[in-house]
């Protein structure tokens, strides 16, 4: 079943309150998806500050206080961790090649679940609204937000298959739904040297996106490709940097609900999770059309 939420603030006067408004948003879909969560945040001045790269991981077989004495040693300048379990979350003043790079030569095993110069990527197993607090999710500001809960369908139930998949600088993807035809489309990415970390169908379309973005295609025609090349019933939320899109197949049977006001625009599987967002009484509220890419780009 999962839920989505999304929120992209557009009045920065409520950025400081990005992380408390996506957590009370987050928590109305608990019941959608129960057995995992996870959370990117767009521009918080504590896990990716400006000027900044950041990358999020899982299975980091160290410390976060040793692994940021190792990157450090490694990169030659001050790099900070947090240790979010199981999430570790680190940054540093080098591109986000740069330090993708010393964290995968310091930690080969571990997964990269998010990197870019703006977003911060958690994941974790459990209870959606515990795992939110855990994290401190509340504390969190910032221009944008994604968050879902994970009700596992086509793999099993792990952190690295909660959502939202990271797989391109600044990129997210959450997904309601599955896709039939993932396998074949995986394959042919395959092919071209893609390389994947999960059995889940969720991250083919992903990586499918970011390829497209890599060779110069805008968001909203990607997801217009996307639309053409995958079969099944989904609705999905990507973002990236400077973008907030929504999309849905052409039976648009998953649900969707998109508020908008001139302060921001969010969406959710249900009304519910829009409901307490300020001035959402006087927002234009509307269903995404099936197959329809509605894009909102950063002000």
């Amino acid at each position: 079943m999962c839920g989505i939420v999304g929120l992209h603030l557009r009045d920065r006067a409520l950025y400081p309150q990005l992380g408390t408004l996506l957590t009370g948003m987050l928590d109305q879909m608990c019941d959608r998806g129960p057995d995992s969560a996870g959370m990117s945040i767009y521009g918080d001045p504590t896990w990716s500050p400006a000027g900044h790269a950041t990358v999020s991981l899982l299975e980091n077989p160290v410390t976060a206080e040793d692994f940021a004495a190792e990157l450090a040693g490694r990169l030659g300048v001050d790099v900070t961790a947090f240790d979010l379990d199981p999430t570790t979350v680190v940054y540093g003043p080098v591109t986000s090649e740069q330090l993708l790079d010393a964290v995968r030569a310091l930690a080969p095993t571990a997964r990269i679940i998010g990197f870019g110069t703006e977003v911060a990527v958690l994941k974790g197993m459990g209870n959606p609204t515990e795992l939110a607090h855990r994290f401190g999710l509340s504390n969190a500001s910032g221009w944008q937000g994604v968050a879902h809960t994970r009700m596992a369908t086509e793999s099993a139930v792990t952190a690295e298959g909660s959502h939202p998949f990271s797989v391109g600088p600044d990129q997210c993807l959450v997904h309601n739904g599955s896709f039939s035809n993932h396998m074949s489309i995986k394959h042919n990415l395959e092919r071209e040297g893609i390389v994947f970390d999960s059995e889940n169908d969720t991250e083919v379309g992903a990586r499918f996106v970011a390829k497209q973005l890599a060779d110069g295609v805008d968001l909203e025609k990607a997801l217009l490709m996307l639309n053409e090349t995958f079969d099944g019933f989904y609705t999905l939320l990507v973002s990236n940097k400077d973008s907030f899109a929504v999309v849905r197949d052409a039976i648009s049977c998953k649900p969707a609900v998109i508020a908008e006001t001139d302060r921001w625009v969010a969406m959710a599987s249900e009304y519910r999770a829009l409901a307490d967002l300020p001035g959402v009484d006087s927002a234009r509220i509307f269903e995404p059309e099936p197959e329809k890419v509605y894009v909102w780009h950063r002000q």
